[in-house]
């Protein structure tokens, strides 16, 4: 009984310790538009030149599929950035079975060294996957 008791705790605890870390928005515009628009694309943009990229952080939130456009959403955190990043996906070289199973079972993953490259035409900004380094499921 002691035995199960020790395994259903240190599950509790790992699971937990997976999970992000809270962050708060102190930001307007990522409070009020949604993460796909122009507007809160453009301002994530600014966001992204002014932080330490190297203490960023990124967890896959959902896959999503609109009028044949691809798209992960990550949840980005760090440096004071609280936000959610919607990424168009144009090739999923390293992300196929995401791409299979349209995230179901890597949401909450966290992605080191993701890498992406951003993108402004005719003031659309899309922030475009490229690749990543490892993942902590």
């Amino acid at each position: 009984m002691r035995y199960k008791h020790l395994c259903l705790y240190l599950g509790i605890v790992l699971f937990l310790a997976c999970d992000r870390p809270e962050c708060e928005n102190t930001n307007a515009i990522f409070d009020t538009h949604a993460p796909h628009t122009a507007i809160y694309k453009a301002e994530l943009a600014q966001q992204l030149q002014t932080v330490n990229s190297d203490k960023l952080r990124y967890w896959l939130q959902k896959y999503e599929n609109t009028q044949h456009t691809e798209s992960l959403y990550f949840y980005v955190q760090g440096d004071g950035l609280c936000a959610v990043l919607h990424m168009t996906m144009t090739q999923w070289q390293q992300m196929e079975a995401i791409r299979a199973n349209k995230a179901v079972g890597r949401r909450g993953a966290e992605f080191i060294g993701l890498e992406y490259d951003i993108v402004t035409n005719n003031n659309q900004t899309q922030f475009i996957y490229k690749r990543f380094n490892h993942l902590l499921d």
